[in-house]
């Protein structure tokens, strides 16, 4: 069930970060926020704009991420091999590195709550380095797992004859999006994203009628 859940809630959470941006955003008020040397300037901004829509956005996406932790050890029990394990066990290292930077972006989210935008945008800022990093930089070292582990277990997934090569680079290319605090979204992570959800939704309609194909076969379904 996770093989489905996991990359359509991930990609419900980018599409709705962009539309929340978008939404919460005038023309004069993007502009100032494009012309920023990081996102967060425009996300703090959106979001004391549209509170609820944000919070909704940021909530659906991290929901991803939890759910995407037992959809790659799933893909992972499928392909089989020890190239799958480590490729599934870097990308859950990831997705841990993905809910500190939730609870991060929470957190810069509730300071607008009680200092107001001007001074919780300062704050954040001025230590926006240190909070993306995190303590000893676990965090930004963790989020390394998501692009290693991406292109080994599309690897592994292609030479098993699980997936085929597009279906392997559609696992490769979703590994690619961004990983941080306060980051915007954009059509291309939607896409992106959109792919990795036709990539697992098969294997995930398989695996729940029971009809898996063995790792060293290649399906149908699942060869392209």
């Amino acid at each position: 069930m996770t093989l489905i859940l996991g990359p359509v809630a991930l990609c419900a959470g980018y599409l709705l970060r962009y539309v929340s941006t978008a939404t919460a955003l005038t023309s004069q008020q993007h502009a100032w926020a494009e012309a920023q040397p990081f996102a967060a300037y425009g996300q703090l901004l959106a979001y004391t704009s549209e509170p609820a829509l944000l919070t909704l956005s940021y909530a659906v996406f991290a929901l991803g991420a939890v759910l995407l932790f037992p959809a790659f050890i799933a893909l992972a029990g499928c392909v089989g091999g020890e190239l799958a394990f480590w490729g599934a066990a870097l990308l859950v290292v990831g997705l841990f590195a993905r809910l500190y930077f939730a609870g991060a972006d929470q957190t810069a989210f509730q300071l607008t709550e009680v200092l107001g935008l001007d001074q919780a945008t300062h704050a954040t800022m001025k230590e926006y380095v240190d909070i993306s990093y995190g303590p000893w930089r676990v965090p930004v070292w963790a989020s390394v797992g998501q692009y290693a582990g991406s292109l080994l277990l599309a690897i592994a997934a292609w030479r098993s004859g699980v997936f085929g090569t597009a279906r392997s680079l559609m696992v490769l290319l979703a590994g690619g999006t961004w990983m941080g605090v306060l980051k915007g979204a954009s059509i291309p992570d939607v896409l992106v994203t959109g792919l990795l959800c036709v990539a697992l939704l098969p294997m995930g309609a398989q695996v729940l009628r029971e009809r898996l194909p063995a790792p060293t076969g290649r399906s149908k379904l699942l060869s392209w």
